[in-house]
């Protein structure tokens, strides 16, 4: 390379010299050896500057300057870019599949893969709720509350006739909004019926639970321990198994012949956010799963795999008369507020609990050794916006669902009944 540099060098100063004025005859001496140097580091010099990166090829070894000297890339407009893209792929796929339905064509569900969900987790959605939380308590002037409620209310269809104050100055802030009460005869309790709707919502999914697996949405489980926890000391329960088996299923049906059940109910945004209880029952124990704060919309079942078991949720066992009996309601985004009227010292979303932990609480004392009884219809809890209900309960093989999945439901209709 030296040698072909000193060529070019002699080359120039041959094509250089009739136009230069002053030319000595002493720089015409100057040795190859000297010019060969003087002409590398003038040719090597803007290189140094650049940070080098060697790879090696069949030829040679060659150094090359990383593509960043190229070009810059600013963090924040890329991950805004690629985001949206992502995002606008995503609504496309929404929206295709929602042809193909409407088609009559089933579509089978492409569920996300383990960089996508570890991807979704590591957002930061249980700060983000909490900062939610806080925003929602912020009193409003009263001059701003009718614009601000008049469109969160366009943009959900809220049912404002069906609120026990339907003036909308008298809600201070979001949340007394989100949790406003019914009147009485908004929505009477079905007496004929065992089973009713906890609250109101649109129906994903229900039916017999098998091989230890529960539908989420059609096509798409999870564990039916991962989503309770591991079952309690017998010790702890009000009844017995009916047998030890290695099944997790067979482990909560108490008596012969019964099978186990499962309903899945997603609160909109737009929804009454109370819940209560679906039928005569007792509470003996409560479970709190710290966890992620993922969207549980109908959208996002289908695609991330044991969905209700990544999120915070808070799991209520007991009894009813025909056996097992839980309540677990879920939390969402936004909806890390999980509230149990009767449970003082539960606090979801809270940072001092680790996520993949659980705390357990038992309502069974020596004072009270049965639990708090529930009646049919009766307040149990709410949510801070929308989320899910799942009920998972023992019942005779005759038990029959009044349901289809996808239509909405509401609060003291039917689910089903012997």
């Amino acid at each position: 390379m030296a040698a072909s540099v000193g060529q070019r060098c002699l080359r120039l100063q041959r094509e250089v010299a009739p136009w230069r004025s002053g030319y000595s005859a002493q720089g015409s001496r100057l040795s190859l050896h000297h010019c060969e140097n003087t002409a590398l580091s003038h040719f090597l010099q803007p290189v140094r500057k650049l940070p080098l990166r060697a790879f090696s090829t069949n030829a040679r070894k060659v150094h090359t300057a990383p593509a960043r000297t190229l070009f810059l890339l600013r963090p924040l407009p890329f991950l805004f870019v690629t985001g949206g893209g992502y995002a606008g792929y995503r609504q496309y796929e929404k929206y295709r599949e929602q042809e193909l339905e409407k088609l009559g064509l089933e579509i089978p569900p492409k569920l996300a893969g383990h960089w996508e969900v570890a991807l979704y987790k590591s957002v930061p959605t249980r700060l983000l709720s909490r900062a939610w939380g806080r925003l929602n308590q912020v009193e409003l002037p009263h001059w701003l509350r009718r614009p601000v409620y008049s469109l969160y209310i366009w943009t959900f269809g809220v049912n404002m006739k069906e609120a026990a104050v339907e003036d909308l100055h008298h809600y201070r802030n979001l949340s007394e909004f989100f949790r406003r009460k019914l009147k009485p005869q908004a929505r009477p309790v079905c007496c004929l019926h065992s089973v009713i709707s906890p609250s109101d919502g649109k129906i994903l999914n229900f039916g017999q639970v098998k091989n230890s697996e529960v539908e989420q949405v059609k096509g798409v489980t999870y564990s039916l321990e991962s989503f309770l926890g591991p079952r309690t000391s017998v010790e702890d329960l009000p009844f017995p198994p009916a047998a030890s088996c290695s099944s997790f299923r067979n482990q909560l049906v108490t008596q012969e012949g019964n099978e186990l059940y499962h309903c899945v109910i997603y609160l909109a945004p737009g929804d009454y956010h109370c819940f209560h209880s679906p039928t005569d029952w007792t509470v003996s124990h409560r479970r709190h799963f710290p966890g992620s704060l993922m969207s549980v919309n109908p959208g996002m079942a289908r695609w991330i795999k044991e969905l209700f078991c990544h999120n915070e949720r808070v799991v209520l066992t007991g009894d009813w008369k025909h056996g097992f009996f839980s309540l677990t309601a879920v939390g969402a985004t936004n909806v890390g507020s999980i509230r149990i009227y009767f449970d003082r010292d539960l606090h979801t979303n809270s940072p001092r609990y680790s996520k993949g932990s659980y705390n357990d609480f038992s309502f069974v004392t020596h004072a009270n050794k049965e639990g708090i009884p529930m009646r049919k219809g009766e307040h149990l809890g709410e949510f801070n916006l929308g989320s899910t209900i799942v009920l998972i309960f023992e019942a005779p093989k005759d038990f029959n669902f009044k349901l289809k999945a996808g239509q909405k439901i509401r609060f003291g209709e039917a689910l089903g009944s012997l």
